[in-house]
């Protein structure tokens, strides 16, 4: 970082030029690691423009129709290009889809029926599917009310644990779901080659029963994805990594075709299935996103990175550390401390484009059990894929990390935050060394 840029950062944000010098002298100890990002980066690039071209999109495509949604060819496009870049039979790609959790909730309640038992594999999942399910809060229209039931299989060192998974497998057991982000969780990612492992030996035990992963913070992260390694359905947010922070809103769900129909027939009703519904004029920016997603996850994780190394140092443990495996953008910070949470996701907020002179504060935030604090000023209103922040507002209060369409807004972030923690005496000054 040159004397002009120095200059500008303490002139308008009032950053202490030992922080500025600290997160530079950081980042030089993680530059040699975003080589191997950008090796992830482009072959995912290709993997991108070769479906595009494999489905000869065309400008035709953005047009879009009204009313019942028949003929939009611009929706049946992006759907055929999502099933190549995931290596699917099928896809469900549309502006309907509120969120990842209704994704996840849509592939769910259309492939279960009414005493069917499905495993959770990876622990508890993200605290939304809690409510979901029914095992927290007193919503109605739960899976429980359907009659559906659920078991989870805590992870055993932090890795699933399949042998376990396998002796609760029994004759209702119809679907497994693995969460691949760390969610709010202390565990890290769970990464395609465990999760490729856990496929093949629950495949040899069943068959038959559907391998379900919630994909959401894990697109483009590796070379692979889970449905390249035997998923038979994922599900994940177009507001999150696909999106690229250009798509407005969406989710997809990807597949096996006589997945995707019986899905389909949930979100609109049995015999419309696919054939209906309106991309209401969000094919361009679906698609735009879709192509400069590599680069904007590898800059996301190459934030991450900085954030991890910045907090590390100054004494925080971190999730996952600096030598750990990525395979989601999430970078969390155990801050042992309601303050210093707050301070973080203040910092993170400042240094937004949209709404930065906005103050957050922990909320009772609709689906979560504990006040939440959510920092995002992002382009599109709640993108994770942008830069942001957020965490539950519990013991051991871990903040968590992601996002940044550009690795300089993360590294404005990440300078603000640790300005700001040091403002208010949450941090030791001694430990800024560079």
């Amino acid at each position: 970082m040159d004397k002009d840029t120095i200059i500008l950062l303490c002139k308008h944000y009032d950053i202490n030029p030992k922080v500025i010098n600290y997160v530079n002298s950081r980042e030089i100890l993680i530059k040699d690691k975003f080589n191997e990002i950008n090796k992830i980066k482009e072959y995912n690039q290709f993997k991108i423009i070769h479906s595009m071209q494999k489905a000869r999109l065309s400008s035709i495509d953005f047009n879009w129709t009204t009313g019942y949604g028949y003929g939009d060819i611009g929706r049946d496009k992006v759907e055929e290009i999502y099933s190549h870049v995931f290596n699917t039979e099928d896809a469900l790609v549309r502006p309907t889809i509120v969120s990842g959790t209704h994704a996840i909730t849509l592939t769910l309640s259309g492939l279960l029926r009414p005493d069917d038992e499905f495993l959770s594999i990876t622990g508890s999942p993200y605290d939304t599917l809690q409510k979901v399910i029914g095992v927290k809060g007193d919503t109605q229209g739960t899976l429980f009310d359907y009659g559906i039931k659920y078991k989870e299989i805590p992870l055993k060192d932090g890795k699933i644990d399949v042998d376990n998974a396998i002796r609760n497998i029994s004759e209702s057991t119809k679907l497994i779901l693995i969460q691949r982000s760390t969610g709010y969780s202390d565990r890290k990612a769970i990464n395609i080659d465990e999760i490729k492992t856990a496929i093949n030996k629950i495949k040899n035990y069943n068959k038959d029963i559907i391998i379900m992963v919630d994909n959401c913070y894990g697109e483009f992260v590796e070379k692979l994805e889970p449905s390249d390694v035997g998923a038979d359905v994922m599900a994940g947010s177009l507001i999150k990594n696909p999106g690229g922070g250009i798509a407005l809103t969406g989710g997809y769900i990807v597949g096996k075709s006589n997945l995707i129909e019986q899905i389909a027939n949930r979100s609109t009703a049995p015999g419309l299935g696919k054939d209906c519904g309106l991309t209401f004029g969000t094919t361009r920016t679906t698609l735009q996103g879709l192509f400069l997603a590599p680069h904007i996850v590898a800059e996301a994780i190459k934030g991450a990175l900085l954030v991890g190394i910045a907090y590390k140092q100054l004494g925080f443990e971190i999730i996952p550390d600096l030598e750990d495996a990525r395979s989601d953008i999430i970078q969390a910070i155990k801050f042992n401390s309601p303050d210093r949470v707050i301070e973080f996701c203040k910092g993170i907020q400042e240094a937004s484009v949209v709404d930065s002179f906005v103050t957050p504060i922990p909320w009772n935030m609709p689906g979560y059990e504990d006040e939440v604090i959510m920092a995002a000023g992002g382009f599109i209103d709640g993108s994770s894929i942008e830069l942001s922040a957020d965490g539950p507002m519990r013991e051991p209060y871990f903040a968590y990390y992601q996002g940044g369409l550009t690795y300089e807004h993360c590294k404005l972030g990440v300078m603000i935050s640790i300005n700001n923690l040091l403002k208010n005496n949450l941090i030791d000054n001694k430990k800024l060394v560079y």
